[in-house]
């Protein structure tokens, strides 16, 4: 298989070698009148970039100007983020549960030329740019709101809030949108990060990047041309948009693209179109194994299931692979890194529950606060070095610079440690760390003990401050629906947490909600616990 340098030349080359295969299909909703999804081949994708190519550069637009998306998943978003890399632009999917103030610092902060929405999203951006003017804001935005989920139906007809007359013309005072947003001349992607702590960081990702990654999990999984995944995770996230979107382009595979994840559907959609894998995170595997319709699906085309964007507790690791019969891989990754830098062997054998594997294309180690590598076994940060590794974020050069060590490794943030065999495994945040009475405890060591518990769903433990040993524990609990609420008493889950983890680590104080705060790539949002 050849390898293309950019992400035109691998839709390209697809498209020449399977010009009437499917790639994108959209799956049929039950009683639908059709008895076939709509799809688009690999030699539709090519014609529909060149249409859409064009038309960008009509709207005024030129290479390296940045594409905005804020639409959720389907044949058309899929098709305007492909096309907008093709086109030499900087594609920028916009996260659709962000909150107002970071929708409007994103349009801001972005130097957006071009924003695309659905009927549904236009007036969450229409409100943030109306609100960016009143403010003083004079860039010159193409505003384009699809009509349907189908790429014919793509209008350039501008909306009355693309300001001035887009045509393309910056004001001088903004500078050349070329020159800001792609200083290494071959950024394909501006993805922005949640900014849970802060405001979100833009990462650039390169063609270089992506397609790096997509060979490495197109290895890891030995997928090929036959494979086909159910995508369920959001595109404006970087496990959706690289995993189960670029990695398959890559391979020559093909892609269910399912508008959201559901649980109803989700296995009925996996047997009907003979899905030979597919993609999730941790809480959707909460939500099936929580979810107690009766399957009678046939899925026996399924090779695997990978779990990836958060860690996945052993327990449910263990209950999804009893309960459906698929053996699971688990992969880490960020959007740094543009998606996987760990992964779980393919063979079974060589897999281990709770370790997010070994490094994948790329190099990883664990070190101290000093920088210097840590014993096997021994906890420190995770850091990275690859092909895969971001350029960097964009207009931040300190974070940028804090973000990576003096000798260019790149710092995640996360602790965990290697055993001697070279797997790795995460503990939990650094920033996440709860030290009590001077001793390091790990968030995920509590999370898993009340996991174990048969009442408990989902559990996260954070630190809070306390007078005698500087933060003390508290737990949030989520219930099963089987056992219900009532079911679950703090006294049980003290008493059960006592015998797993010992007095010292046994939260002090015991929480029942409803469901955690997440955020899009799926990882509990732990500090926001604290504000319920």
């Amino acid at each position: 298989m050849n390898t293309p340098a950019t992400i035109r030349a691998l839709i390209d080359e697809r498209a020449r070698q399977f010009p009437d295969k499917p790639f994108l299909l959209a799956p049929m909703e039950d009683g639908d009148a059709s008895d076939r999804p709509r799809a688009l081949t690999f030699g539709e994708l090519r014609d529909a970039c060149i249409a859409l190519e064009a038309g960008f550069a009509d709207a005024g637009l030129v290479p390296g100007d940045v594409v905005s998306v804020y639409m959720g998943n389907g044949l058309q978003t899929a098709t305007l983020l492909l096309a907008a890399m093709y086109g030499g632009y900087v594609a920028n999917p916009l996260n659709l549960l962000c909150q107002p103030s970071q929708v409007r610092y994103i349009v801001e902060h972005s130097d957006t030329r071009a924003i695309f929405v659905s009927r549904d999203s236009r007036e969450a951006i229409e409100t943030a740019l109306a609100e960016l003017r009143a403010q003083g804001f004079e860039r010159d935005i193409l505003l384009v709101q699809t009509q349907a989920d189908t790429v014919e139906t793509l209008s350039f007809a501008k909306s009355e809030f693309a300001f001035a007359d887009a045509t393309g013309a910056e004001p001088a005072e903004h500078g050349n949108a070329n020159a800001q947003a792609n200083p290494h001349a071959d950024v394909a992607l501006l993805m922005y990060t949640s900014g849970t702590t802060g405001a979100p960081k833009g990462v650039l990702l390169t063609h270089r990047n992506l397609l790096a990654n997509a060979h490495n999990i197109t290895a890891e999984h030995r997928l090929g041309s036959g494979d086909r995944v159910l995508a369920s995770l959001p595109l404006y996230h970087i496990n959706g948009l690289v995993v189960t979107l670029i990695a398959p382009l890559f391979h020559g595979g093909s892609v269910v693209m399912a508008e959201r994840f559901s649980a109803r559907t989700f296995w009925r959609d996996a047997a009907r179109y003979a899905c030979t894998w597919i993609n999730v995170v941790p809480t959707i595997v909460a939500y099936l194994l929580n979810h107690d319709e009766e399957q009678a699906f046939d899925l026996s085309a399924l090779k695997f299931c990978r779990s990836a964007s958060a860690a996945l507790p052993a327990e449910h690791h263990r209950a999804f692979e009893a309960r459906f019969g698929i053996g699971v891989i688990e992969t880490m990754g960020m959007t740094e890194t543009a998606a996987p830098a760990f992964s779980n062997p393919y063979d079974s054998t060589r897999r281990r529950i709770g370790s997010i594997g070994l490094p994948s294309g790329g190099e990883a180690r664990v070190i101290d606060p000093e920088g210097r590598d840590c014993a096997p076994n021994e906890s420190g940060e995770l850091v990275l070095r690859g092909e895969q590794v971001m350029s960097g974020y964009y207009k931040r050069p300190d974070e940028t610079r804090a973000a990576f060590t003096a000798e260019g490794w790149l710092r995640t943030g996360d602790l965990g440690f290697r055993d001697a065999d070279g797997y790795y495994y995460i503990n939990g945040r650094a920033k996440e760390l709860i030290i009590k009475g001077g001793e390091n405890i790990a968030p995920r060591e509590i999370d898993e003990a009340l996991l174990r518990h048969p009442g408990v769903l989902e559990a996260a433990a954070v630190g809070v401050p306390d007078a005698a040993y500087g933060q003390e524990i508290v737990a949030f609990v989520v219930a099963r629906e089987a056992a219900g609420p009532d079911a679950l008493d703090a006294a049980g889950l003290r008493e059960h947490c006592l015998r797993e983890l010992g007095r010292y680590k046994t939260p002090k104080e015991f929480r029942l909600v409803t469901e955690l705060p997440r955020g899009p790539s799926g990882k509990v949002q732990r500090l926001k616990l604290l504000q319920t």
